[in-house]
This record gives structure tokens, C-alpha cells and sequence, in this order.
């Protein structure tokens, strides 16, 4: 990208080793940097305090919509770098169109990487803690300045807009799914109808053949694949979850819902979202917690079994119950038949409760 504001990382490699040379270590932080704020200048500042020169790594404006989605960046490419080289904490800024900003953290094998304290270590993407490994630098997390951030800014805006969601009457949903999506296809349903006031802002998956983003995209509607990570048991890795909350943030997310997304979600996410996770489950909790509760069901010789919706905690299924529905085992039902008639009641329960758990949050957060 040619500017006068931004420099080629290959000349950024040179200008490293000549610090080298001189005994002087270069400081390396990326990000997106829209809407600079406060926030921003402080942490950079305080970056760039770490070593004798520093070099900020921006997404280019295709990898910024592919991190926080259309209608992000705010500012350009071009306009973003001529902003940070204003400061006097910024000495050079180079711009990379990928995801992640592997290849110029080759390239440019930075003495330091700085990364704000909603990273840790262990939360930075692998791919990029990788490269860091092989260029021998030290990582160092910086503490953020609370409420500063872009996201922040703009829902302030959005708030400001004094549209529906301001008035806390129509939520916007992140759908989370691991396979066909039938129960986000029920929830898009409601809303075309009319019966669920909300809007749908983003589908995100860690299966990256789910039918779930299919179904997303064919609607218009932002269908992102995570990595999961490589932990056991279904937990999501620390860097999954770490782009999952900034996936959210970065949609202006009101309520996450769960549609049949088969991993195990803890902190930040929980955190970030306290009391505003929802889940549906194929069985009347808390019998049958887990996976292929309706096939547990009928091995135990039930008479009935259901649906629950509840909200989403540390354990798996055992969240404050919200709702059930209540479907009864009739002589000759196998799995399949069984679990189609449980769905059937899914699509009919799930969202009414979303309509529902909004408005009690809503009442209870006049600010939500």
C-alpha cells in the first residue's frame, strides 16, 4: 500500500537490525486502531516506553471487516496510519491485509511485542504467538484503560441514535452453532414473522463445514469460523474465546444464543455476557445433561421427556432453567422420531424465551 504514512515491512526489517546493531531493541504492538481514543494513546504511549523505537502492524481495511465486520473500519487504511504517525510514540506503521499479522512479525522480528490486558500470554493467537517464538521477543501485556475502547465508543453512538435497541425492545443476537442450524433457522423464522422482535448480528461457528454458516450467509448474515483450539473435553482454547468476546464486542451483541454449539464456554466469555447466554437442551433438566439426551431418555424407559431453556454457566446443562416443554414417548418411537418431535417444540420455545429473557433484562438494565 503506498503512502507516505506507511512504510514496507521489508525497510522496517533493515531499520530493526540497525537498532540491533546500536544495541537499541524495537517495540512491535498490531491492531486495528479505529477511531483512535484515549485509551489507544495511553497504551501506546506506554508501549513505546518499553524500548527505543516502536512500530505499529495495522489491519488493512479487507482484514479489519474480516475481524469485526461490515461496516468496520470507521476511518481507512490510509487515514489510520496518518492518525498513529501523528503521535510521538509512533515511529513507523506498516499495514498487512491478513487476518493476523504473522508475516510481518517475520519479516520485521520485533525485540518486544506489547498487547493489551485483555490478552494473556496464553490467549494470543497461536499462529502469531508463534511467530514471536521463532523472532526470540519478549511479549509484554499492557493494562488497558477501562470503558476506552471503539467498541465502547460506537454503541455509545448507536445508543445515542435512540433506535430500538436504545429502548432495550429489539436485541441484537449472536447465534453460536456447531452443526445444521435449525434452531437459528426457527429463531430467523420468528423474527421474519414478527413474533421475536430482535435482530440477528452474527452467526459464528467452530466447525468450518456447519451448515449453520451457510444458512447465515444465505440471509446476509456475518457467518464466522473459529479455530476451537486444541484443549480436550470440548472446552474452547483461551485464543478462541479471546475472539469470540471481540467478535461479539465488535457486533454491539445484546444477548448470545446457544444453537447447538457443542463446546464448553467459560471466562471471558461468561464474564463478558453474565446472565445474557442462552441455551436449549434436548431433555427436561436436569435429567439427561449432555450429549444424546433424547437417546438416554428412551434406554431409561421414560414416559416423557422435553426441551429446557436455560441460561448458561460454568457446567454443562446446569444454568438457571428458564423455560421447558414437555414431549411424551409414544409406544414404537426410536431416536430419530423421538428427537424430531423434541425439536419441533425447540423451534416453537426457544424464541419466545429470547423475546422474553430480553424484556426481563431490559427491565431489570434500564440501560441494556
Amino acid at each position: 500500500m503506498e503512502s507516505s504514512f506507511i512504510s514496507d515491512a521489508d525497510t522496517v526489517a533493515q531499520w530493526r537490525d540497525a537498532l540491533d546493531r546500536e544495541g537499541k531493541k524495537l517495540v512491535f504492538t498490531n491492531g486495528c486502531f479505529d477511531l483512535l481514543h484515549v485509551g489507544h494513546v495511553r497504551y501506546l504511549q506506554e508501549a513505546r516506553a518499553l524500548g527505543d523505537a516502536m512500530v505499529v502492524a495495522l489491519n488493512g481495511d479487507a482484514s479489519v471487516r474480516e475481524l469485526k465486520g461490515e461496516g468496520r473500519p470507521v476511518n481507512t487504511a490510509e487515514d489510520r496510519a496518518e492518525i498513529l504517525c501523528a503521535l510521538e510514540c509512533v515511529d513507523r506503521v506498516v499495514v498487512f491485509d491478513e487476518k493476523r499479522a504473522t508475516r510481518v512479525i517475520d519479516i520485521i522480528r520485533p525485540h518486544l511485542y506489547a498487547k493489551g490486558g485483555d490478552y494473556t500470554p496464553e490467549s494470543l493467537n497461536p499462529e502469531e504467538r508463534a511467530a514471536l517464538d521463532r523472532a526470540d521477543a519478549e511479549i509484554c501485556i499492557l493494562s488497558l484503560v477501562p470503558g476506552k475502547s471503539t467498541s465502547a465508543t460506537l454503541k455509545r453512538m448507536q445508543d445515542d441514535g435512540a433506535g430500538d435497541c436504545a429502548n432495550g425492545t429489539r436485541p441484537r443476537l449472536a447465534v453460536l452453532g456447531s452443526g445444521k442450524g435449525s434452531n437459528f433457522e426457527a429463531v430467523a423464522r420468528a423474527i421474519d414473522a414478527g413474533t421475536l422482535t430482535a435482530e440477528i448480528a452474527v452467526v459464528i461457528s467452530d466447525m468450518a463445514d456447519a451448515k449453520i454458516l451457510e444458512l447465515a450467509k444465505a440471509r446476509g448474515i456475518p457467518a464466522i469460523q473459529i479455530e476451537p483450539g486444541s484443549e480436550k473435553g470440548g472446552h474452547l482454547g483461551d485464543a478462541a474465546l479471546k475472539e469470540i468476546v471481540d467478535r461479539l464486542t465488535a457486533a454491539s451483541v445484546d444477548l448470545v444464543i446457544l444453537a447447538g454449539f457443542m463446546r464448553i464456554v467459560r471466562a471471558p466469555l461468561l464474564s463478558a455476557f453474565a446472565g445474557r447466554i442462552l441455551n436449549i437442551h434436548p431433555s427436561l433438566l436436569p435429567k439427561y445433561p449432555g450429549l444424546g439426551a433424547w437417546r438416554q431418555a428412551l434406554k431409561s424407559g421414560d414416559s416423557e421427556t422435553g426441551c429446557t431453556v436455560h441460561l448458561v454457566d460454568e457446567g454443562v446443562d446446569t444454568g438457571t432453567i428458564l423455560a421447558q416443554a414437555k414431549v411424551p414417548i409414544l409406544p414404537g418411537d426410536d431416536a430419530d422420531t423421538l428427537h424430531a418431535r423434541i425439536q419441533e417444540q425447540e423451534h416453537r420455545l426457544y424464541p419466545q424465551v429470547i423475546g422474553e429473557q430480553w424484556k426481563s433484562h431490559a427491565t431489570a438494565d434500564p440501560q441494556a
